[in-house]
């Protein structure tokens, strides 16, 4: 899951509604942030496609934000919306080329050594960590219900990885030890960025603000994989795939997650998102015949529950 963030305490104005025009609308934004959790679900296992066709981290990661960047900023520059500038762009800017960047590198890069739906569990640790570095650098209180959160996720994540550290599992996955730790820092790295996008999108619009962030992180990998060389799929499979994660897990999934958020509030948007790792997971399970470990799906249920409290927990400054 890599949307471009949202105030948690933003919520967006509209008309009194009542009766069946609420109960429509209610009903669209749930169906759309759902949809956009399934789409950013299929990411991992498309990015596993890409990999077996030849393509590196790289150059997939290269193709789907330069692929991306185009379509959202036609989007955007479509509907007339003012773009940011000056210190707000150059925060964009950052974010896009140091957190989405950074981020989308050790997420895919846990990829390739960890099973998907594992790397996917493990991302879910990020809105604990928002919690941590909300209360440390924005001064929020940490309210009770948060704190059993917080230690709910921590017992999860312990649940995770110890698996991962059994001779079976390194046996299978001689690279798994080290995919936790890109999944760990892939959750580290988004908690950051949620942190600092909540305030710069008080003030920008949250289409041009993704539109510039995926640019951003566009021209830095596109400048990586030209400097290092790019390794492109050398399968139809595997540019489908490019496109798939470009199109539908990037573009299709962000633009489905705020037409939802905008319908109903993002409480009920972050509640609904986590049925994103388990898509993942049963994604995988399908389709790449991998399994998770009894403990690892306790953990999981654990710090999906951790998600579900803090998405309850009201906002406290």
């Amino acid at each position: 899951m890599t949307r471009p963030p949202a105030e948690p305490s933003q919520g967006t104005a509209h008309a009194p509604a009542s009766g069946r025009g609420k109960f429509g609308a209610g009903r669209a934004g749930i169906a759309a942030v759902v949809a956009s959790a399934l789409c950013f679900g299929a990411m991992a296992i498309m990015a596993r496609v890409a990999y077996a066709s030849g393509a590196d981290t790289t150059t997939l990661l290269a193709l789907r934000f330069s692929i991306a960047a185009v379509v959202m900023f036609a989007v955007a520059g479509s509907t007339g919306v003012t773009w940011p500038r000056g210190r707000t762009l150059a925060i964009l800017v950052a974010m896009g080329a140091i957190g989405y960047a950074g981020q989308a590198f050790s997420f895919f890069t846990a990829l390739t050594l960890a099973p998907a739906g594992l790397v996917a569990l493990l991302l879910y640790l990020h809105p604990a960590l928002v919690a941590i570095l909300s209360a440390l650098l924005r001064h929020e209180t940490l309210s009770r219900r948060k704190l059993v959160a917080l230690a709910v996720a921590l017992a999860g994540m312990v649940l995770t990885v110890l698996p991962t550290l059994a001779d079976a599992a390194r046996a299978a996955h001689p690279g798994i030890v080290r995919g936790v730790a890109f999944g760990v820092a892939a959750a580290a790295i988004y908690a950051g960025y949620i942190v600092v996008g909540a305030r710069v999108g008080r003030r920008t619009a949250p289409l041009p603000m993704a539109a510039v962030v995926i640019g951003s992180a566009a021209v830095l990998f596109v400048a990586v994989a030209a400097t290092t060389g790019p390794r492109w799929p050398a399968t139809t499979a595997g540019w489908l795939a490019v496109l798939g994660i470009a199109l539908v897990s990037t573009v299709a999934a962000i633009t489905l997650f705020f037409a939802g958020l905008e319908r109903i509030g993002p409480t009920q948007a972050s509640t609904l998102s986590t049925i994103e790792p388990l898509f993942t997971v049963l994604l995988a399970a399908v389709l790449l015949g991998e399994t998770i470990a009894p403990l690892q799906m306790a953990g999981g249920a654990l710090i999906l529950g951790a998600v579900l409290l803090l998405a309850r927990a009201p906002l406290r400054r």
